[in-house]
């Protein structure tokens, strides 16, 4: 087994990281890489990514969103996550329970004092309470298979981050199924930081053996970093790769109120339709046929509207007052 030392805490690169190795390494034995994101939601490869995060205060906390290759939920980290990925070359495609790779991590939690136990379909539990989920992804004759290991996250934080602000969105997006979670940390026999914590299940996995570490060439660092700007930390992969959905969402001001029905397909607004009882001296289609075609993002439909004169189409209600309504604030 190998080992790659990810020293990146930024998830575009640790993704795209995931994805090189996959396609471009001839995996003979094992490979095996932790890795760590700052404040980050990582969403599944088929879900919308809209309809599984509260945007407005994902923007307010500067939490970065980025779209992995596997399938699954939607699932916040921040440094006191770890994540683990294994990486193996099939002779048998029957090779790909995750109960084959997931079983060692709980051995190694064990070990180390956490009763931990895996359940249902992907999750590795301890006391009834998610610490883990697990997801695959197959590539030719090779498989990804990675985790997540609760060590000491902000469940705060997470538990708000991936509550959808939406009145109402309706999507065909996989959605992520929400469960109890807990810390590994006040688990463990011994008190320990992430740091130790990542050597002692790192440790643990390579079963007291020579840990065979794999280092990066700087050609393999120049494609990752490529993958990262032309992939990973593009809006088009991100959101827009999202599958198509319909947003509603209604809000009343002291100028009236505003209603809003939009379709969007491949991250941008297909159609559109503003109606309420606000007081509009101008055609409201004219704002309809602006923001037809243009990326769902707020910072767009934002300067789109401040290219109108709002107190013709809105009366008293303002640019700010707006853009909640199409953002869900």
């Amino acid at each position: 087994m190998k080992y790659i030392d990810s020293n990146s805490l930024d998830p575009y690169y640790n993704l795209a990281l995931e994805e090189y190795v996959l396609k471009n390494f001839d995996i003979t034995e094992e490979i095996i890489f932790f890795w760590r994101n700052t404040p980050t939601i990582v969403v599944g490869k088929n879900q919308n990514t809209m309809e599984e995060i509260n945007m407005p205060l994902v923007n307010e906390k500067k939490i970065k969103v980025v779209r992995r290759l596997s399938g699954g939920g939607a699932v916040y980290q921040d440094l006191g996550n770890l994540n683990f990925t294994f990486l193996v070359g099939l002779d048998n495609f029957a090779n790909v329970e995750i109960k084959k790779f997931a079983q060692p991590v709980v051995i190694a939690l064990n070990k180390l004092g956490a009763p931990a136990e895996l359940t249902g379909r992907n999750d590795i539990t301890i006391e009834g309470k998610k610490i883990s989920g697990n997801a695959q992804r197959l590539f030719q004759n090779k498989l990804l298979h990675h985790g997540t290991l609760l060590f000491d996250v902000d469940l705060d934080v997470m538990t708000k981050v991936l509550q959808v602000g939406f009145d109402k969105i309706q999507s065909k997006g996989i959605k992520s199924v929400r469960s109890r979670v807990t810390n590994i940390k006040s688990y463990l026999k011994k008190e320990m930081d992430i740091a130790e914590f990542w050597e002692s299940v790192l440790k643990e996995l390579f079963q007291g053996n020579e840990i065979n570490q794999y280092f990066l060439s700087d050609s393999d660092k120049t494609e990752i970093d490529k993958l990262v700007k032309e992939k990973y930390s593009t809006w088009d992969w991100n959101f827009g790769y999202s599958p198509a959905y319909t947003v509603k969402n209604s809000q009343r001001f002291p100028g009236g109120k505003v209603e809003l029905l939009l379709d969007v397909e491949k991250g941008k607004i297909k159609n559109i339709q503003i109606y309420g009882d606000f007081l509009a001296l101008r055609d409201i289609t004219e704002i309809e046929q602006a923001l037809q075609g243009k990326p769902y993002q707020e910072d767009v439909i934002q300067k789109t509207l401040s290219e109108f004169e709002l107190q013709y189409y809105f009366g008293g209600i303002s640019l700010s007052e707006l853009v909640t309504v199409f953002m869900g604030k």
